[in-house]
């Protein structure tokens, strides 16, 4: 249910681009006088709602400190805030601690807020700042609310490096052939890497997610090798293994094990659960040296639904993984990967 006292936006915040992806734009909140910031070099979007910029008596209010503006944009697929917010907090709130979620809040936005984003983000593709493949696309004009979500880069924490990691499917899929020598991550993996091969792209190299389980130190340490925003894997290495976040999206992954070929209809809460906490981002804020603490959150977790030919996608798809043999691992020119489904590495006991 929405909440009853929501916050609003102050009017004359700005906003500084950080990011965009398929349905949101990422924005800082800054008052006036922090504009001298350079906040990245990609996208350099300031909007102003209606005070003029010459004002600089404005400051966020603490309740914004530390948070990021998540805006949505006019897409056809497009799930208004105020239902991510409900699902949210009755669906994933629930499943972990408060300090291991990137949290969200519906905020109400100002009036031309929005309206001023877009005019920035047109302006931006006309000088060639906006990504390619992001332009044509703008914020909904009917979406009343924002999210305001954890800020977790190290803009407001100097001293700190993030690194950031997809822990996909950290069980094998139930419905895997028996004998398979590649877990579902890994399989798929290899099958888009040949894709990418014939073309003539570059293939992808990373972890299998039943290493970051493991409990032996070094599969872990293996994994953390491919974890991109940290030189130190042998520390990131130490902090996943037997990481207290990972064991509870782990458990909670073989509570909610019917996926694959089987379970409820794709189009089910249940369903749409599953396969959420199988595509979520771990965010980990580490201090550069061993004297601060590390700071570990789940994001992207919107619930996932199988609207829009989604659920028809994920079953076609685990068909394909299963006919083609890519659980097998025996595809003609699939270079031997480093799936601990195919050795009993993963399930083995050690200790660092």
């Amino acid at each position: 249910m929405t909440k009853p006292n929501l916050l609003e936006l102050p009017v004359g915040a700005r906003l500084v681009y950080l990011a965009e992806g398929g349905a949101n734009v990422i924005y800082r909140i800054l008052a006036p006088a922090q504009m001298d910031f350079d906040e990245r070099n990609d996208l350099p979007v300031t909007v102003s709602n209606s005070l003029p910029s010459t004002t600089g008596t404005f400051q966020v209010p603490a309740k914004f400190k530390g948070k990021l503006l998540r805006l949505r944009k006019d897409t056809s697929a497009g799930i208004s805030y105020q239902e991510i917010a409900r699902n949210f907090d009755t669906c994933i709130r629930p499943l972990f601690k408060p300090e291991e979620l990137v949290d969200q809040e519906l905020v109400y936005l100002p009036r031309g807020l929005v309206q001023g984003c877009n005019e920035q983000l047109q302006a931006a593709e006309r000088s060639g700042q906006r990504p390619k493949r992001r332009q044509g696309v703008y914020l909904s004009t009917v979406e009343p609310f924002g999210l305001l979500i954890t800020d977790m880069t190290t803009f407001s924490i100097p001293g700190t490096t993030l690194s950031e990691l997809k822990p996909k499917w950290l069980i094998q899929s139930p419905s895997a052939p028996p004998n398979s020598r590649r877990c579902r991550t890994c399989a798929l993996r290899d099958m888009k890497n040949q894709k990418a091969r014939k073309k003539g792209l570059a293939e992808e190299q990373s972890f299998c997610p039943l290493d970051l389980v493991s409990d032996r130190f070094d599969n872990v340490l293996r994994a953390a090798q491919f974890v991109k925003g940290c030189k130190d894997q042998p520390r990131l290495a130490k902090v996943l293994y037997r990481n207290g976040t990972l064991q509870r999206l782990l458990t909670h992954q073989k509570a909610l094990q019917d996926v694959g070929l089987y379970g409820p209809p794709p189009s089910s809460r249940d369903k749409s659960l599953a396969m959420t906490l199988r595509d979520c981002t771990m965010f980990i804020r580490m201090p550069r040296d061993d004297s601060g603490r590390v700071e570990i959150r789940l994001g992207d977790l919107d619930l996932k639904t199988g609207a829009g030919g989604k659920a028809k996608y994920w079953l076609d798809l685990e068909h394909q993984l299963i006919v083609e043999d890519w659980y097998a691992g025996a595809k003609n020119n699939v270079s031997e990967s480093e799936c601990a489904q195919q050795s009993p590495r993963a399930h083995s006991q050690s200790s660092i």
